[in-house]
């Protein structure tokens, strides 16, 4: 089955578009950091929003709204393929970085690709186009086919960011100068924040409604303190009996644990929350009927979740902009903003735009025609194939964020991820194979 210029052209302007919308919201984050309109420090807390409020209420929209009772055994297979191809891709950066002695951001890199803010603008421009119409079956729609083509990029960015946030920090491996100890800081802001409420000013009451140095600030509750107080105590007497059952636990359950607990995470948070929802019926009624269907927290409570949710793309966008220009700064200034060697971007390159399309589609090309273990969603098998494809994840600069990364690695990954979507056109090939492999699927 061959494939012309005239059936490259459609999907070739849909990903041109997707990527020139990505790299102009980049340029819009240069802009607002020259304009002194966004700080990098406010860029860093604007990441940390992205990750741990924006993502996890788009998850609770997206998924709730598309998971069934009836249809969540179509997730299981894509939960398996989203787990199982960013481990493997992660085993085979790690032994790539080792063999060619490249910087250690380039296994997170490579392991972990854009799997929500590029894939949902890809969707949204090849919806203008109507190409992915030839994928519709039965009384399908074209409006809920790419709901659930979203929905299916949305498991597969919970997946990637909760492995993200729980493997990532081990790959960059940050010098012990370099990271922060996020238990000591929580620790410290909460006792700022009045948790420690045995000390301060005697009256047993602490820095309950005070900040750190006794005035009203911006860490202050709004609470009255009758509900604060109460709330502080019941705060600092679970951590107190939480902390000395963790103590008496042996090394090897400790280690257990702290590793379970990397993984729970905001966007887990949220796409549990969304499954809870979306086979609950009645919950799922409740959150997305209509309101005269009984639908009661539709109008108000559910499009509060995609209003923020819907904020997510373009906001994490915008602080790799802000990172971006503060790179451009340095450089300008003949300081240290950091170096992209040819060999890292040409290997992270090479194995998400060539190695992984070449074998994710006829792998799901086979389970699709010859197997019953996909369900019968032709979108599902699109949207599976190219899942593997793309540039890697704007959110490795959270990643940096949290783990102390130096300045100049977050420099390097700013001009790394630009470079990257400079060259995202690439991904049409990717489109127009799971395309074609889809519709041959179809006919089997």
């Amino acid at each position: 089955m061959g494939v012309d210029a005239s059936e490259l052209l459609v999907p070739f302007a849909g990903a041109i578009q997707a990527s020139f919308s990505v790299l102009l919201t980049i340029v819009f984050g240069v802009i607002a950091a020259q304009c002194n309109l966004l700080s990098v420090n406010a860029a860093k807390e604007l990441s940390k929003l992205c990750v741990r409020m924006f993502l996890p209420a788009l998850l609770i929209y997206k998924i709730g709204s598309n998971l069934h009772k009836d249809t969540g055994v179509r997730y299981v297979p894509l939960l398996i393929w989203s787990i199982t191809y960013t481990l493997l891709t992660i085993f085979v950066g790690r032994v790539l970085t080792r063999i060619f002695k490249l910087p250690a951001w380039v296994a997170p890199a490579m392991a972990f690709n854009n799997t929500t803010s590029l894939p949902l603008l890809l969707i949204e421009s090849l919806k203008q186009t109507q190409i992915l119409d030839v994928l519709l079956v039965g009384g399908d729609t074209a409006a809920d086919a790419l709901d659930r083509a979203e929905s299916y990029f949305l498991i597969n960015a919970m997946v990637s960011n909760s492995l993200t946030f729980a493997l990532g920090p081990r790959l960059l491996k940050p010098g012990d100068e370099d990271a922060p100890d996020d238990e000591v800081e929580e620790e410290e802001e909460a006792e700022n924040d009045g948790v420690d409420t045995g000390e301060g000013n005697g009256n047993g009451d602490g820095d309950i409604e005070r900040g750190p140095d006794g005035l009203i600030n911006e860490h202050t509750s709004l609470l009255p303190r009758r509900v604060v107080k109460p709330t502080n105590r019941l705060e600092k007497k679970g951590y107190l009996k939480t902390r000395n059952w963790f103590n008496n636990l042996g090394p090897k359950t400790q280690e257990a644990l702290a590793i379970t607990w990397e993984f729970a995470n905001a966007p887990l948070m949220g796409a549990i929350v969304g499954a809870i929802i979306g086979l609950t019926p009645a919950l799922h009624r409740l959150f997305f009927n209509s309101s005269n269907e009984g639908g009661y927290f539709n109008a108000w409570l559910t499009i509060s979740f995609k209003n923020i949710g819907d904020l997510f793309a373009s906001t994490q966008i915008i602080v790799v902009g802000v990172k971006l220009s503060q790179s451009l700064l340095k450089m300008k200034r003949g300081e240290d903003s950091g170096e992209v060697s040819k060999s890292s971007l040409a290997l992270v390159t090479v194995v998400r735009f060539i190695i992984w399309p070449l074998i994710s589609i006829p792998f799901i090309w086979a389970l699709a025609s010859k197997t019953n273990l996909l369900d019968a969603d032709p979108m599902l098998w699109f949207a599976m194939m190219l899942m593997p494809t793309g540039p890697p994840a704007m959110i490795l600069v959270a990643l940096t964020d949290v783990t102390g990364a130096p300045e100049a690695m977050k420099m390097t990954i700013a001009k790394f991820l630009t470079i990257s979507y400079a060259i995202t056109p690439l991904i049409c090939f990717a489109v127009v194979g799971s395309l074609k492999a889809a519709e041959a699927a179809i006919d089997r």
